[in-house]
């Protein structure tokens, strides 16, 4: 049922999605061998404000690349969608992506904001509701990385739209992708559903390192954030400098991977519990699978789509893909 729904909102619906807790979270995977951390928790008010920071990075070419292809594509998305949709968006945003597909609809019945930060997603769909007066706008708190129903909203439309950009899904392994593909399915219901999704694609490996590793160091901070986090939130005592960046393209697994690299042996306490690095020793923090146009397109298919169309910038760094459910 909607929940206190703000003035500027059409609904807000709380599912209540359980939260990883990152004290957990962190004990979890400083046990675990090898070390990791979750990508997940790199976006407290700091890290969001330093991923803002890459987004203009020179060397980081996907925010840029994927804006780009949907501004010089959005007419024929447009057509190609038709009118009344009903757009669903996987992760809550104000970002000028959602704003050029919604600019270039005909007439969308209502946007749905999906997300799991309440916050978060308040925010973002308030800001979207005062931009675009016209489409009414619901907020949905819930973890899309799971089945859940989909409130009734905007019943009549001429067809759901998913939309799923920044390259998001490379954070899942591959048959995590294709486990979030299949559930959407549940969500991206009626006649013609369809789903945009960004992939970023397999390329030079010289690209992809220099995108992960900036020049100014940027996207080290932003590594480096979630250990500067775990001593702010949890009371731990990682001393930052102890620790650097490294990230690099795994060509075999076709993904790149980010690490923390411990500089020296050297123990970390998390309240009552003592945490043991080798020099030279990893805490794995994040995977960016990419993806050529038919790996990503087998997987659809896998999850019950069929692919119609795909964009690809004039580089060949970015992909978007237009799947419709099949069947």
């Amino acid at each position: 049922m909607p929940d206190d729904t703000p003035n500027r909102l059409a609904a807000f619906h709380d599912l209540e999605p359980a939260l990883e807790d990152f004290g957990e979270a962190v004990m979890a995977g400083l046990s675990s061998e090898p070390k990791t951390l979750p990508c997940k928790f790199f976006y407290d008010q700091k890290g969001s404000q330093i991923f803002d920071r890459i987004c203009d990075l020179a060397e980081y070419y996907p925010t840029r690349t994927e804006i780009g292809l949907l501004q010089d594509k959005s007419a024929e998305m447009a057509d190609l969608f038709g009118p009344g949709c009903h757009v669903i968006e996987f992760g809550s945003g104000s970002s000028v992506k959602i704003r050029t597909l919604l600019d270039a609809l005909d007439a969308p019945v209502g946007y749905t904001a999906l997300d799991i930060s309440r916050d978060h997603l308040l925010q973002a769909a308030e800001s979207l509701a005062d931009a675009y007066p016209d489409v009414p706008v619901v907020a949905v708190c819930a973890d899309f990385t799971r089945p859940f129903d989909l409130p009734n909203v905007f019943e009549g439309a001429a067809r759901r739209l998913g939309f799923f950009p920044g390259s998001s899904i490379g954070n899942f392994t591959r048959a995590e992708a294709a486990g979030f593909l299949e559930a959407s399915r549940k969500i991206l219901t009626g006649p013609d559903a369809g789903f945009v999704v960004g992939v970023d694609l397999r390329k030079d490996p010289a690209l992809l390192n220099a995108a992960y590793n900036d020049s100014r160091g940027v996207t080290a901070a932003f590594n480096l954030n979630l250990l500067t986090r775990a001593n702010r939130e949890l009371g731990a005592d990682f001393d930052i400098e102890g620790f650097r960046h490294h990230a690099f393209y795994n060509e075999e697994e076709g993904r790149i991977e980010m690490h923390l690299i411990s500089t020296s042996a050297q123990e970390v306490s998390i309240g009552e519990r003592r945490f043991s690095f080798a020099a030279d020793e990893s805490i794995h923090t994040e995977n960016s699978y990419k993806y050529a146009p038919e790996e990503f397109q087998e997987i659809a298919r896998t999850a019950g789509y069929r692919a119609e169309r795909l964009w690809i910038d004039e580089n060949q760094l970015f992909s978007l893909h237009y799947l419709l459910v099949d069947g």
